[in-house]
């Protein structure tokens, strides 16, 4: 039975990642949970799916699930980043749902990486901000990586892979990555000046938290996906478009050097290609409904809109600068809480972005310790912006 850890258990991938658990308890067991500061949904996660150990990454939030816990509890609590990197490397764990939300994420999914873990990768920004570190460190490491963001896990489906995972890239002419266009998908860039968090957050298609979302709506998680592809599948940007596909039934397609092209397609649920990271190379059941084509009726397809949401040209050009993704990955962070706080508008979020890009210096990191400083850089400069842009509203 496989012992599974589960980084980021309160949110949506989380949550759905326990789903599909609980439908296989001959085969998986809840090791370890982990969660940010969030006590009353872990305390419940605890409570009902009883693993070995819970981590909160704050350590005030550890000490009061600790406090609430009953007292027949048999989990351990721990804290802080040296406990989530411990236990991700720790020998008894054989499976990582890696779903920490953003830059927090990289540390553990790293340790998860070099001890050779069945990885499963739902956090983008490990291989956006560190794209050569981690992929170095998974290959000294040993370690199964399987996309679990639904398009990468739908090309991963789509491309042969070798008994390791490693896609065989041989026969692959061009890939294409779809693309909602989350809510605001046909406004003009004057139509999105006024929109709200909260409309934002309302995807048409996905549950998803409430960071993504917002990337979701601004297209920028396209260009961060970009970055993934390339990454995982050892391709340049060059060898991929970006295809609008309002349905989201088709996850993404290969296209082959025969003129062949496949796709992978399936309902909006994640709990598809958390499945199939679970059980690969075998396919398990994943309670999500089958797909009825007939009811879907239409798949429409159409090219992306740079000038209404010009953060997904943002990434395709940091791709090709060094490092550029890493400070586009941070910057972003910093102006998406700054509009989910209500502190900027939508459409100050590229703003932010194209600043720092322009004037945080750019290289290539080559280890962790740069990275993080690449980052840390990078969210200076887009914090003294967000400043900047504020003050400016205030003054107007």
């Amino acid at each position: 039975m496989d012992q599974v850890l589960i980084l980021g258990a309160t949110g949506s991938i989380g949550l759905s990642t326990l789903d599909v658990l609980e439908r296989h308890p001959d085969r998986f067991s809840v090791h370890t949970l982990t969660a940010n500061r969030s006590v009353e949904k872990m305390l419940e996660l605890v409570v009902k799916h009883q693993p070995k150990c819970a981590i909160m990454a704050c350590p005030e939030a550890a000490a009061e699930l600790e406090a609430r816990l009953p007292s027949s509890s048999g989990t351990a609590v721990l804290s802080g980043q040296n406990a989530l990197q411990e236990v991700a490397s720790a020998p008894e764990i054989d499976v990582v749902m890696a779903a920490i939300v953003g830059f927090a994420g990289l540390r553990p999914t790293l340790a998860a990486a070099r001890h050779g873990k069945r990885l499963l990768l739902a956090n983008k920004e490990a291989l956006v901000s560190a794209g050569r570190v981690f992929m170095e460190a998974a290959r000294a490491g040993g370690a199964i990586l399987l996309p679990i963001d639904s398009e990468h896990n739908a090309m991963f489906q789509c491309i042969p892979a070798n008994p390791l995972g490693h896609p065989e890239m041989a026969s692959v002419e061009k890939i294409l990555l779809t693309a909602s266009g989350g809510p605001f998908r046909g406004r003009s860039r004057d139509d999105l000046n006024a929109v709200t968090p909260e409309q934002a957050c309302a995807h048409p298609n996905w549950s998803m938290g409430r960071k993504i979302s917002v990337d979701s709506a601004t297209l920028l998680n396209k260009g961060l996906e970009l970055a993934e592809a390339c990454w995982l599948f050892d391709c340049m940007p060059s060898d991929i478009d970006v295809v609008v596909h309002p349905q989201s039934i088709i996850h993404s397609l290969v296209r082959f050097t025969d003129g062949s092209v496949l796709a992978q397609l399936g309902n909006p649920d994640m709990r598809t290609p958390i499945a199939y990271g679970l059980s690969w190379p075998d396919r398990i059941e994943a309670g999500v409904a089958p797909l009825d084509l007939v009811d879907v009726a239409r798949l429409d397809f159409q090219a992306p809109d740079l000038d209404a949401f010009p953060c997904l040209r943002l990434a395709q050009e940091a791709i090709t600068v060094p490092g550029g993704m890493c400070i586009l990955n941070a910057a972003n962070e910093v102006a998406v809480a700054a509009f989910l706080s209500g502190r900027i508008p939508f459409t100050a979020i590229d703003l932010v972005i194209e600043h720092s890009l322009i004037s945080v210096p750019a290289g290539e990191p080559q280890d962790l310790g740069a990275v993080e400083a690449l980052d840390h850089d990078a969210r200076s400069c887009a914090t003294d912006h967000v400043e900047r842009l504020c003050r400016a509203s205030v003054g107007g």
